[in-house]
């Protein structure tokens, strides 16, 4: 029975002579369909990816000017802008940042620099990142994202 077996697999492994082109060409066929179907789902959730990493990146710096309003006892001014984070401005006494670790950090993830501004009354800062676009309005990846929403 063995010997039977063992010929019959030797004879199995002799004639394999590996796939025929019609084989390979059903397999990219596969692969490409899936890659078609899955390739643009993949892309779309990258970039909700971003929008929702802006989101949280507009909640932490709004997070690290108040801490800057605590110290000092103001918010950072229009021209200081969130570089008053990184450095302590000329008249910020009681400063004890920097705040931020990194410079990159007031980018947003399209590498464009977040919108700071104080509020008309002065009691409050908004900040925002125009999206993908880096134009206002817009949706989806090119929606803006802001402190206010």
């Amino acid at each position: 029975m063995m010997l039977h077996f063992r010929k019959n697999a030797k004879n199995f492994v002799e004639n394999d002579d590996g796939y025929t082109l019609l084989e390979l060409l059903v397999v990219l066929v596969i692969l490409t369909l899936i890659v078609g179907i899955a390739g643009p789902q993949v892309l779309r959730q990258f970039g909700k990816a971003k929008s929702d990493t802006a989101r949280i990146e507009v909640n932490r710096l709004v997070t690290e000017v108040e801490f800057f309003r605590v110290d000092v006892g103001r918010f950072p001014t229009s021209e200081e802008g969130l570089s008053g984070l990184l450095s302590q401005p000329e008249n910020a006494s009681g400063w004890s940042g920097p705040y931020l670790s990194k410079a990159s950090q007031v980018n947003d993830p399209w590498d464009n620099p977040y919108i700071y501004s104080l509020t008309i009354d002065g009691r409050g800062v908004e900040i925002s990142s125009l999206g993908a676009d880096g134009a206002a309005g817009g949706t989806g990846e090119d929606a803006d994202v802001s402190s206010a929403n």
